[in-house]
Formats: structure tokens, sequence, C-alpha cells
């Protein structure tokens, strides 16, 4: 069987959002690596759950594009290339940086609060090593961000566009990053958008996005203007 995180310990059998989050968590480090199969009966049979559950978890890691799932050649761990990394990064530039001017102009009185919560909470992730919990805080900023444009339908979209460019930059990660510093790059994100100035709050959006990973200069020429 495929290297799995330690079981976690529960009492009674684990719900979906439990094996889904393991599963995720092995996904994203590169544990489970691209290919490895996932049969329902193994992993039920891992989690101590029914099938039914386990099902109901390779469903929400499908519509994150963690899995693939192809009928009678069942299920299987996704690729992470970095021809579709570059092509979730541009998507994701389009996407923010046409709502952030909605969002701008009807921010919502919350809005700064609630990015400044979470990057309190990043910086915490950060301080405790917690890698995954400060990429899953991000998902959520970016994504708050976009609620405030008034948005819904693109709000799935930018969430598989996020884990799928989490993934890339941890899996492939070739030394240790500063996570706070990795944290408190938000906060520039978070002035310009309280200063209400859209075209700069746009042009720090767009370097931040292409600023994540290291793909190289012929794929984000614009990242360090």
């Amino acid at each position: 069987m495929a290297y799995f995180s330690p079981r976690p310990t529960v009492t009674k059998p684990p719900k979906a959002s439990v094996a889904f989050n393991a599963l995720k968590r092995d996904i994203m480090l590169g544990n489970l690596a691209a290919g490895t199969g996932l049969t329902e009966l193994e992993l039920a049979a891992y989690f101590q759950c029914s099938q039914g559950t386990v099902r109901e978890a390779l469903l929400q890691l499908q519509e994150e594009g963690l899995v693939r799932r192809q009928g009678h050649r069942g299920t299987q761990v996704s690729e992470c290339t970095a021809d579709e990394a570059v092509e979730m990064f541009r998507l994701r530039t389009h996407i923010e940086c046409s709502g952030l001017p909605r969002t701008m102009r009807s921010p919502g009185k919350a809005l700064i609060a609630d990015l400044n919560a979470m990057l309190d909470d990043m910086v915490a992730a950060a301080e405790s090593d917690d890698e995954l919990h400060l990429a899953a805080i991000d998902r959520d900023f970016h994504r708050r961000i976009l609620e405030a444009a008034d948005l819904p339908a693109l709000d799935p979209i930018l969430h598989r566009c996020l884990v799928h460019n989490h993934r890339f930059k941890i899996s492939r990660s070739r030394s240790a990053r500063d996570l706070r510093a990795t944290a408190l790059r938000h906060r520039s994100i978070i002035d310009a958008i309280e200063s209400g100035d859209i075209a700069n709050a746009t042009a720090v959006m767009r370097h931040h996005i292409a600023t994540i990973v290291d793909l190289g200069p012929d794929v984000f020429p614009d990242a360090n203007q």
C-alpha cells in the first residue's frame, strides 16, 4: 500500500472530512506521488470507515483537482506539472486582478479587518512552522478579496488555482523558505486595498502572484517591475 501519514487517533470511524484532510495533506506534501492509485476499499479499511465516506472524500479531492477519477481505471493522484502551474498562475492573475477593482469600489466594512485577522493567523502558522496551515489561510485571504467583488461563480475556479499553486510550490520546493516572510508578503496587499488606489492595488496583486515561486523571467517577465 502507498505511504500515508499516521492515521488520526479517533474513538469512532472518521467522517469524510477527516479522510479528505489526511489525503489532501499527503498529496500537497508529495507523500502521495502523482499516479498513485487510490481504491475505495483499501482506503475504507485504512481509515476504518465506509466506502461511501471514502467516496465522498475522493469527490472533494476531485473538485480541487488533486485526484482524477477515470471510470474503470479507478482514482489516481493527479499530476502537478510546471506547465499546468504556469497556466494556473496566469488564470489566477486574471481573476484576481480583474475582480480587485470591483472589490475596492465597494469593499464592505469588514474586509480590511478580516484580512488583517487572516494575516495574523498566517504569521502564527509561520511561527509554528506549519506551512500547510499557512497555505490554507493564504487561500482564504485571496478568496475573501474576491468574495467582496461579488463574483461567486469564480470562487471555485480561483480556489482550484490556489490549491494547485500551493501544491506546486510546496512539493517542488528546493530549499527551506522563510514562512514568516511568506505571511508578511500579504501586508502590502492590505495596505494597497486600504489606500483606495485601484491601479496601485492591481499592480501590487499582480506582483504578489508573479513572485510566489521562481519559475524564471521567461514565464513572468514583469515579476521585478
